[in-house]
């Protein structure tokens, strides 16, 4: 499981909490740092949901990767909004959990939005995930992993 979330609590869309060792145990992560209220954003959402898609829904076997959203919305509200209206089926950091400026910290979150790809222990395969993913679409992840 990705060291990052360990002793964490993620949600899914459906509001449940999820174990991050079981959902994230052997995967890829991406951790998607977004807001609802950010333009470019809401043009990379779209994009990133039709990449997991295809990567992990429609993906015989599934490719071992799940997506982690970390929002910057202005309350819970906001990124409960967002997060239904715009986001793939994947996890969220719970917009309480004031993890998420550790998490910014440590991967030098300075604007939004930010696709940092890292391996199960944390460490950092690349934080141009937003980049790759539109210049290259699948073939960025066969070759990051």
């Amino acid at each position: 499981m990705v060291e990052v979330f360990s002793g964490r609590t993620l949600l899914n869309k459906d509001g449940e909490f999820v174990d991050p060792e079981e959902a994230l145990r052997n995967k890829v992560v991406g951790i998607y740092f977004s807001a609802g209220w950010c333009p470019p954003c809401r043009d990379f959402t779209p994009i990133l949901c039709d990449f997991y898609t295809e990567l992990v829904e429609e993906r015989d076997p599934p490719a071992q990767f799940e997506i982690v959203f970390v929002s910057s919305d202005k309350s819970t509200d906001d990124m409960v909004e967002y997060y239904h209206d715009m986001h793939g089926d994947w996890l969220a950091l719970p917009w309480t959990d004031d993890y998420k400026n550790e998490l910014k910290h440590r991967y030098k979150i300075t604007a939004v939005p930010k696709l940092v790809i890292v391996k199960e222990n944390g460490d950092v395969i690349t934080d141009k995930g937003r980049k790759q993913i539109r210049d290259r679409g699948l073939a960025c992840f066969s070759v990051a992993v």
